[in-house]
């Protein structure tokens, strides 16, 4: 897998979180940036131990079964976890579940942790995906830790100042990503044959 690949997995798991917190942004007056700057840490943190975890699990799995069939299911295993993937965020897109608005001054950042727990359930996922794909995880783990600040901050940016209206595309975005690259999986094991 190549880091363009790579890049567009870890882009469209991390859309979520831009979502999320455009949500979170549209709360809010103005940015307290060291509150932001702890949120982006508590997020990356999450989503980096998430994608870990992952990646070992599968590759324990991987090394114990290194037959070319287990192999192949690895990579069949890989194309339904984007696909899925893909799904739950155009289901969230399709349902757009309505933000109740009101200001708050100064949130706390515990209210971040359920956003954080919730979008690594789903990295693990990814983290599984890349391990069956045989993925060096260190240049992964570093562009998710890059993006995952980038989104956070964004996000928060955008929901400042356009409000949360955006997500519905947002979440599309990031369900055609993943199937592309589901798509992208399926299609190179046809190619290589």
């Amino acid at each position: 897998m190549n880091w363009i690949e790579s890049l567009f997995i870890v882009a469209g798991i991390s859309l979520d979180i831009f979502a999320a917190m455009e949500c979170q942004g549209s709360l809010i007056d103005k940015i307290n940036k060291k509150q932001l700057g702890a949120v982006c840490l508590l997020i990356a943190a999450f989503q980096l131990a998430a994608l870990y975890l992952g990646h070992f699990l599968s590759s324990m799995f991987c090394r114990r079964h290194p037959a070319s069939n287990e192999r192949l299911l690895g990579e069949i295993i890989s194309m339904v976890i984007f696909m899925g993937l893909g799904i739950r965020l155009m289901v969230k897109a399709v349902k757009n579940e309505h933000v109740e608005e009101h200001l708050e001054k100064n949130p706390d950042i515990r209210r971040f942790v359920p956003i954080a727990l919730v979008s690594s359930l789903y990295t693990v996922m990814a983290g599984v995906a890349f391990g069956f794909l045989n993925t060096n995880v260190v240049p992964i783990l570093l562009l998710l830790a890059a993006i995952t600040i980038v989104f956070v901050i964004a996000g928060t940016y955008t929901g400042l100042q356009l409000g949360f209206a955006a997500k519905t595309k947002v979440y599309a975005a990031g369900a055609v990503i993943l199937w592309a690259t589901g798509l992208d999986v399926l299609i190179r094991k046809i190619l290589a044959g």
